[in-house]
């Protein structure tokens, strides 16, 4: 593990086997890129970091691996979005993607195999999401792959409501002369959903469990119903692949999503989504989930390349 000077900030450098990973544990807990070393000395991007200027606004940054909690998406209040209304009845203010990405972390794990990170919510995060808790992100670097755990425990003594996921940027295409096109995303889901403009969830267009990622139906697309938590992206002329696996301890893995997204055509990179739940959890009930007082839960992803 190294630590190197970036852009008035110190970031991590982890070395496992082929694979290099860089992470800024103190602002949002982000993973920044991950990247394989081949067998003839090429480098292959697996996680994509853009070239910034500086750090200030990394919650906007579109790259690496954003942390969306305690809700991914939007959420909405009555056709109002940005607000949720907990069990309370008070609205209260939520900005998209939830709290995290934007936050202060504190680690208390920093080893030669990952690191874990403690959110500290400031006065806003606190007004938005008013619980007695701890919410740690933990990541574990392996040679080809690298999981990633959202573990929420409960504090005080009311339920806490939550919905969290992963907003991983992946860089595509990750072969020189390849297009989306070549590339084919594997599921078994069996809904299809988009959110409409009050924050309810509508059938979405009809895809296949195969389909290619130069598919324009697959943008903003919400994956769920999912027979396995299992899915995958497939470079299909090389066979590389991306397996993913998610799933939730303490509690029942019900309505588990991946969200697939991307800027436009032109952008290096495309967003593979696994989430708790669709967006606007706390008023559709769908996909939220609730820690009770004492308890824990967590939500995990598994990601290996093949």
């Amino acid at each position: 593990m190294e630590r190197i000077p970036y852009l008035g900030q110190t970031i991590f450098k982890w070395q496992v086997g082929a694979s290099s990973f860089l992470a800024l544990p103190e602002k949002g807990a982000r993973l920044m890129n991950w990247n394989v070393t081949l067998g003839d000395g090429s480098v292959r991007d697996i996680i994509y970091w853009p070239e910034v200027e500086n750090l200030d606004g990394i919650a906007s940054v579109r790259g690496g691996n954003p942390i969306l909690f305690p809700f991914a998406g939007r959420t909405y209040d009555k056709g109002d979005i940005h607000f949720w209304r907990a069990d309370d009845g008070v609205r209260r203010p939520m900005p998209m993607h939830g709290l995290a990405r934007q936050g202060h972390f504190r680690t208390i794990r920093l080893d030669e195999g990952g690191f874990s990170a403690q959110f500290m919510p400031d006065a806003e995060a606190q007004a938005a999401y008013p619980y007695d808790y701890e919410f740690i992100v933990s990541y574990r670097f392996e040679p080809l792959g690298v999981f990633v755990e959202l573990q929420l425990t409960n504090l005080g003594t009311a339920p806490i409501p939550w919905s969290a996921g992963h907003h991983f940027y992946f860089t595509l295409p990750w072969s020189a002369g390849r297009t989306r096109r070549d590339y084919l995303l594997e599921t078994t889901a069996t809904k299809h959903l988009q959110r409409d403009e009050q924050g309810g969830l509508v059938p979405g267009p009809v895809v296949n469990s195969r389909e290619t990622l130069d598919n324009k139906n697959l943008i903003d697309l919400i994956h769920t119903g999912l027979r396995r938590e299992v899915f995958a992206v497939t470079e299909v002329p090389s066979r590389s692949r991306l397996l993913f696996r998610s799933g939730m301890a303490n509690s029942n893995p019900r309505d588990l999503t991946v969200v697939t997204w991307t800027a436009d055509e032109k952008v290096p990179y495309y967003c593979i989504e696994p989430w708790m739940g669709p967006p606007n959890a706390p008023e559709t009930k769908v996909g939220l989930h609730s820690v009770a007082p004492g308890q824990t839960q967590k939500f995990y992803v598994e990601i290996t390349l093949g």
